[in-house]
C-alpha cells in the first residue's frame, strides 16, 4: 500500500519526536525543513511546560507535559498497562483482544517520588518515569531492567502515526509476533503486521498472514513481555535500522501497551494467555494424521483416499474437502455432480473412524436471484461490508464477485453460525476458515481498499463505523469467532474444530492455526520449527505447519523426513497445492511408505501423552511444541537462549526434545546439543550423560550421523511418559494396558489427562487426571501411581510401568497393599525393566529393588 502523504509534524521538545511511518515499515526520523510545533495544553502553565506534573492513582500514575497524557496502571503486581495520549485524553478503552473484566483488574501501589522521575512500586515491579522527557523505565525489585525507552526518542509521532522506542542491550534476546518467517530469534530484524494472502512466501517475505503484535525478552535468563494492543498496520523492528535500538509503532490508534515479568519465561507465556485468552481444548481427534489436498475433487477419490489409508494400515482421522467440493466455489453448497451422496459418504466415513474437515471460506457469492441462501439472507439481513458511499463492497474472490460479512457486528456473526446447521446435521466434523486475511484477487493490495467502512456495534465498543486500515488485522478473528461461537450453538456440547489461516491475537480463543501456503523445500522444512514455537510462544500453542509443503512436489527424502518432523508437532496434516504432485504416505513405493507409516504409527502412541499437553494448553497456555529455553532459560554458562547454539532442536511438552539435523538435505554429521541434566533416547532407552552447561556453543556431547529412518529424539530424565497401545483412529478404543516409561533422575514425575475426547462434560468433572511420581533409592526405584482424580473411567484397567536405565539382571517388586508380586521381565538391549500392575483408582506404590 502506499505511505501516508506527510502533512503535519508534532514534535515534543522533551523528547516525543516526529514518526512518519508508512506500510512498508520504514521509519523516516525527524528532518529539520519539518514545521516543528510544541503542544501546549490548557492545564499546563508556561513554567510547567518544560516540567512533568503527575497525579497519583490507586494503581499506578499519570503524568502530564506539554499537553501529553502518560498513564502507567497495575493490572497485576507483574503486568503493567502502559497509555498515551498526545492530547491530554486517553482514547476509548476497549480492546477485540483484551477483554474488559482483564482490562479493569488493578492492584495498590507504592508511590515513589523524587525530584527528577515519578513513579511507583508492587510487589514485583518498579516503574520509573523522568519528568524532564516522559522516558518510562521498568525494574524489578532487584534492579534488573526489564524495558527501558531509549533516551534521545522515546516517542515519535506523525499526525495518527506512532512509535515507541526502546534501548536494546546486547545481550538481550526477541521471540513471538506469531509465525514470521526467519530465525526463532527476532533480533537484528524487521517485522510488519497487516495480514496478507502470501502466496509462495519464502524466508525473507513479509507480511504474511497473521498479525500478532506480542514479544517476549530474555535476557541473562530473565524473561519480560511486550504486547502492543493496536489493530493497525504496524511496525516491530528490532535493531535492524538501528543498532542499540528496538521498537514498534502503528499507522493509527492508541499507545496502548502491556508490560509483564516472568522471571521465568514460561510465566510470560501464561501471563499473555491470561491477557488474551486460552484456547479451548481441542477434539481428540484432531490431534491424530489428516489427510487433506486441494482438491479431493469427487466422492469417488475421497472414498479411494480413505480405503487406502485402512488398507495400508495407515492411522488416520481426518479428510479435508477444499474449494472444488462446492457448486461453482460458492461457500456453504455442495457440487451434487462430483458428489452426489455427499451426506450418505459422510456417514460411510464417519463408520470408518474418519471425521471431514470442509472449507467454509468468508466471501460470499454475489448471485442474486440464484436461490444462494448465503447471499440472499445476508442481503436481507445487511449483513455485509460497505463501501464509502454505504453500498455493499463487491470484490473478486473464488466464486466470482463476492461479498464480504460485517465480522464487527455482533447480529452479523450470529447469522454467519446459522450458516453451519445442514453440515453439522449432515455429519461434517471441523470447519477451515481460509482466505480470511481477507484475500481479495486483482486488487493492489491483495484485500479490500483501505477506506472500506466497518460498522462496529461490538459489546465494550462505542458504536461508530472504522475503516478497513483499522478492522483488517482482526477480520479473520472475528471471522473465526462467528465460526465457533455459531458451532456452540448450533451444538452445545459438542467441542467446535475450527483452523484458520488469518488471526489477531486473542484468536486462540476460537480455532486453531497453521502457517499457510508453503512449499515444497528443505527451506521450508527448516522454516517450520521457529514458525511454530513463535506461534505457540504468541498464544497458538495448537499449530501445524502442511507436510510436504503446500506448493510444488516433494521428493521422497523431504517427504519422509517431513512425516517424521510432523509426528512430535501439534497438529500433523498432510496437504498439497491442485497443481502440486501427490502427497500422500504411499507415494514413493513401499520403503519410504514404511518409514512414514512407522513415525504416524509412534504418534498415535503418544497420544496419552499429547492429549495430556493439550489439555494443560486449555489450562495454562503453555504451547505443546516449546523452544529449549522455555523449560531451561539457564542452560547456557551466562544464560543467553539455548536455542541459538542448538537451532533445530525443539521440546514437545516438557519432556521429549527432537533434534533434527539443521541442514536435514545433507547427510554430514552433526553436533547433538543436549540441555543440562540426563536424557535417554527415545528409541533405544539408553542414557545420555552430558556436562552441565554447554561452554562452547560450537561444540556438541557428540556427532549424529543422518539417518533417513531416524529422527532423533531424546527423553529428559525424571519423565514418567504415559503411551498406549497403536490404534488406527481415535474413534477406536485401544487394547491393552497404559504404558508408563518411566526415566529415573532428578525431580521424576509425570501425569496423564483423559477424558470422552467429543464433549463438554470434563468441565463438569467428567475427566481423569492421574499424577505419577518416582524416587531413586540406592537399591532401586519407588514409584508412586496417584488416585484417579475426576470421575471419568478410562479405558484401561492395567497399568505397564517400564523403567529405563535398569542395568540389573534382577528385580524384586512389592505393590502397596497386594500380597502376590507382580511378574516382571528385563531388556537388556533396552536397558529396561517392565511390571504389569492393576491400575487402583485409590492409587498405589511399587518399590523396584535390584537383587545381586
Amino acid at each position: 500500500m502506499n505511505k501516508r502523504v506527510l502533512t503535519m509534524v508534532v514534535h515534543f521538545r522533551v523528547g516525543l519526536l516526529v514518526l512518519a511511518l508508512g506500510l512498508s515499515g520504514q521509519i523516516i526520523r525527524p528532518h529539520s525543513a519539518l514545521a516543528q510545533v510544541k503542544l501546549k495544553s490548557a492545564d499546563v502553565s508556561p513554567a510547567t511546560e518544560d516540567f512533568a506534573t503527575s497525579k497519583l492513582l490507586p494503581n499506578g500514575i499519570e503524568v502530564r507535559r506539554n499537553g501529553a497524557m502518560l498513564q502507567v496502571v497495575a493490572l497485576r503486581d507483574d503486568v503493567l498497562r502502559v497509555r498515551l495520549a498526545v492530547k491530554g485524553q486517553l482514547p476509548e478503552d476497549a480492546s477485540w483482544a483484551v477483554p474488559v473484566e482483564i482490562r479493569r483488574q488493578s492492584v495498590e501501589v507504592i508511590p515513589e517520588i523524587t525530584p527528577d522521575a515519578v513513579g511507583f512500586r508492587t510487589k514485583t515491579l518498579r516503574v520509573r518515569i523522568e519528568r524532564a522527557t516522559l522516558r518510562l523505565s521498568t525494574a524489578d525489585l532487584r534492579g534488573n531492567v526489564l524495558q527501558e525507552d531509549e533516551p534521545g526518542w522515546p516517542v515519535e509521532f506523525h499526525a495518527d502515526s506512532f512509535r515507541v522506542f526502546k534501548k536494546m542491550p546486547a545481550d538481550e534476546h526477541y521471540f513471538g509476533l506469531g509465525d514470521k518467517v526467519g530465525t526463532l530469534d527476532r533480533r537484528g530484524q524487521s517485522f510488519h503486521l497487516w495480514n496478507t494472502d502470501a502466496f509462495l512466501f519464502q524466508e525473507s517475505t513479509d507480511p504474511i498472514y497473521k498479525s500478532i503484535p506480542f514479544f517476549m525478552t530474555m535476557r541473562a535468563g530473565r524473561a519480560a513481555g511486550i504486547f502492543l494492543d493496536n489493530t493497525w498496520p504496524s511496525n516491530f523492528d528490532f535493531g535492524k535500522m538501528q543498532d542499540g535500538i528496538y521498537s514498534f509503532g502503528a499507522e493509527g490508534g492508541p499507545i496502548n501497551y502491556y508490560i509483564f515479568y516472568g522471571p521465568d519465561p514460561k510465566q510470560v507465556v501464561r501471563t499473555y494467555a491470561w491477557l488474551t485468552g486460552l484456547p479451548p481444548l481441542p477434539p481428540l481427534w484432531s490431534l491424530g494424521f489428516q489427510q487433506s489436498r486441494f482438491s479431493y475433487e469427487t466422492e469417488t477419490r475421497l472414498r479411494e483416499i480413505a480405503a487406502r489409508l485402512r488398507s495400508d494400515k495407515i492411522p488416520a482421522d481426518a479428510l479435508y474437502l477444499d474449494i472444488d467440493f462446492q457448486k461453482e466455489h460458492r461457500p456453504f453448497t455442495v457440487d451434487t455432480v462430483n458428489f452426489p451422496h455427499f451426506e450418505q459418504m459422510l456417514s460411510d466415513l464417519k463408520r470408518d473412524n474418519f471425521h471431514v474437515v470442509v472449507i467454509t471460506d468468508l466471501h460470499i457469492a454475489k448471485v442474486p436471484g440464484a436461490q444462494y441462501s448465503p447471499y440472499d439472507s445476508g442481503t436481507a439481513g445487511d449483513h455485509f461490508v460497505k463501501n464509502p458511499d454505504g453500498s455493499t463492497y463487491v470484490g473478486t474472490v473464488w466464486p466470482g464477485p463476492s461479498v464480504f460479512p460485517e465480522f464487527t457486528r455482533p447480529k452479523t456473526r450470529e447469522w454467519w453460525g446459522t450458516l453451519y446447521k445442514d453440515f453439522l446435521k449432515e455429519g461434517v466434523a471441523g470447519f477451515w476458515n481460509d482466505m480470511n486475511e481477507p484475500s481479495v484477487f486483482g486488487t493492489p493490495t491483495l484485500t479490500m481498499p483501505g477506506d472500506t467502512l466497518h460498522r462496529i456495534e461490538e459489546p465494550g465498543f462505542q458504536p461508530r463505523t472504522a475503516n478497513h486500515l483499522e478492522i483488517h488485522n482482526v477480520y479473520g478473528l472475528e471471522n473465526s469467532r462467528a465460526t465457533y461461537e455459531g458451532l456452540l450453538k448450533l451444538n452445545p456440547d459438542q467441542r467446535p474444530f475450527v483452523l484458520t489461516r488469518a488471526t489477531y491475537a486473542g484468536g486462540q480463543r476460537y480455532a486453531a492455526t497453521w502457517t499457510g501456503d508453503n512449499t515444497s523445500s528443505w527451506d521450508h522444512l527448516r522454516l517450520t520449527t521457529p514458525m511454530l514455537l513463535n506461534l505457540g510462544l504468541s498464544g497458538f500453542g495448537f499449530c501445524g505447519a502442511d507436510v510436504g509443503g503446500f506448493i510444488g512436489t516433494p521428493g521422497p527424502e523431504l517427504l519422509t523426513r517431513w512425516t517424521e518432523l510432523a509426528t512430535f508437532q501439534p497438529i500433523d496434516r498432510n496437504h498439497t497445492n491442485k497443481d502440486s504432485g501427490d502427497k500422500e504416505v504411499w507415494v514413493h513405493g513401499p520403503e519410504q511408505e514404511a518409514i512414514r507409516r512407522r513415525y504416524i504409527e509412534e504418534r498415535y502412541r503418544l497420544l496419552p501423552y499429547l492429549y495430556t499437553l493439550v489439555e494443560e494448553l486449555s489450562r495454562t497456555g503453555l504451547p505443546v511444541v516449546r523452544p529449549v529455553f522455555l523449560e531451561f532459560p539457564n542452560a547456557t554458562s551466562d544464560s543467553h537462549p539455548f536455542d541459538l547454539d542448538a537451532t533445530s532442536e525443539f521440546l514437545l511438552g516438557p519432556d521429549l526434545l527432537v533434534a533434527p539435523s539443521p541442514f536435514p538435505e545433507q547427510p554430514d554429521a552433526y553436533p547433538l546439543k543436549l540441555p543440562p541434566g540426563g536424557w535417554y533416547d527415545y528409541w533405544t532407552g539408553a542414557r545420555v550423560d552430558v556436562p552441565p552447561k554447554i561452554e562452547d556453543p560450537k561444540k556438541g556431547i557428540l556427532l549424529i550421523q543422518p539417518k533417513l529412518d531416524v529422527l532423533p529424539v531424546y527423553v529428559r530424565e525424571g519423565t514418567i511418559l504415559p503411551m498406549q497401545p497403536l490404534v488406527q483412529s481415535t474413534e477406536e478404543t485401544p487394547q491393552g494396558d497404559l504404558t508408563l516409561r518411566v526415566y529415573p533422575g532428578q525431580n521424576c514425575h509425570g501425569s496423564v489427562y483423559a477424558d470422552d475426547g467429543k464433549t463438554l462434560a470434563y468441565k463438569r468433572g467428567d475427566s481423569l487426571r492421574i499424577e505419577f511420581s518416582c524416587e531413586v533409592t540406592p537399591n532401586g526405584l519407588l514409584l508412586h501411581l496417584g488416585e484417579h482424580q475426576g470421575a471419568y473411567r478410562p479405558w484401561w484397567n492395567k497399568i505397564l510401568v517400564e523403567v529405563y536405565g535398569w542395568e540389573s539382571k534382577t528385580a524384586a517388586i512389592t505393590v502397596t497393599n497386594k500380597q502376590d508380586a507382580p511378574s516382571d521381565s528385563i531388556d537388556p538391549e533396552r536397558h529396561m525393566l517392565s511390571v504389569e500392575v492393576a491400575d487402583d483408582p485409590h492409587g498405589s506404590d511399587l518399590e523396584i529393588r535390584k537383587v545381586n
